[in-house]
């Protein structure tokens, strides 16, 4: 049986060498590409892949965002991270919110195929580099994350704004750009930077860039 694919990266060479390595699999069919997690969402709504491959540090909606909402539309979803980042709180952040699988992308010409087949199959998988830093984060559940429990509290539609502040958007901007009012921006604007202790917008993007919510880390 063959298996649909989504490649989401921001990256255009990024998302032909995937597919090159994908499409080489006699029973892979890359049925889409998107370069943020918003045409993601879209797509994975329009053409019902059996995986979504999702990169991490994305503009407009990143891939940990993009992933609860795909798992929000459907919860059998199967996704496999794809990422420069090997750090614990990356790959714990888009475990929880529901990737079955996490690849290095310096990994990927040989590791992507095997979680492909390992996801496919049921099973979870992490990069060979990363598992370490798995078990770490899960036998420190309870350390102190303020930043995190902060970003934590925010609503759905906050982080999507944050991570549009964060990228220079305008309020009027984003307003058109999901159909609220600019008022209605404002107000989550607000509310942001009080739930994380932030004051103004070159706080919110320093924030946004340190804790990978935002492409412009790359």
């Amino acid at each position: 049986m063959t298996t649909r694919v989504l490649l989401v990266d921001d990256h255009q060479m990024m998302r032909d060498g995937l597919r090159s390595v994908l499409e080489n699999e006699a029973e892979v069919d890359v049925v889409g590409e998107a370069g943020n997690g918003r045409d993601a969402l879209e797509l994975f709504i329009r053409l019902h892949p059996d995986v979504v491959v999702m990169d991490i540090g994305m503009p407009e909606l990143n891939g940990i965002e993009a992933t609860r909402r795909i798992l929000a539309e459907n919860p059998r979803a199967k996704v496999i991270a794809l990422s420069t980042h090997s750090d614990k709180r990356y790959v714990l952040e888009m475990l929880e919110a529901g990737a079955k699988g996490y690849v290095l992308k310096e990994a990927a010409s040989h590791e992507l195929l095997r979680a492909l087949h390992a996801v496919m199959a049921g099973k979870n998988f992490l990069s060979p580099d990363i598992t370490g830093a798995v078990v770490e984060g899960m036998m420190n559940r309870d350390d102190p994350r303020p930043a995190s429990t902060a970003y934590s509290a925010l609503t759905t539609r906050e982080r999507e704004i944050l991570q549009l502040l964060a990228e220079g958007k305008t309020s009027g901007g984003i307003a058109q750009a999901l159909h609220i009012s600019a008022q209605t921006v404002e107000t989550h604007r607000r509310n942001i930077m009080r739930k994380l202790d932030l004051h103004n917008v070159a706080e919110l993007t320093r924030y946004a860039i340190k804790e990978g919510l935002t492409g412009l880390e790359h």
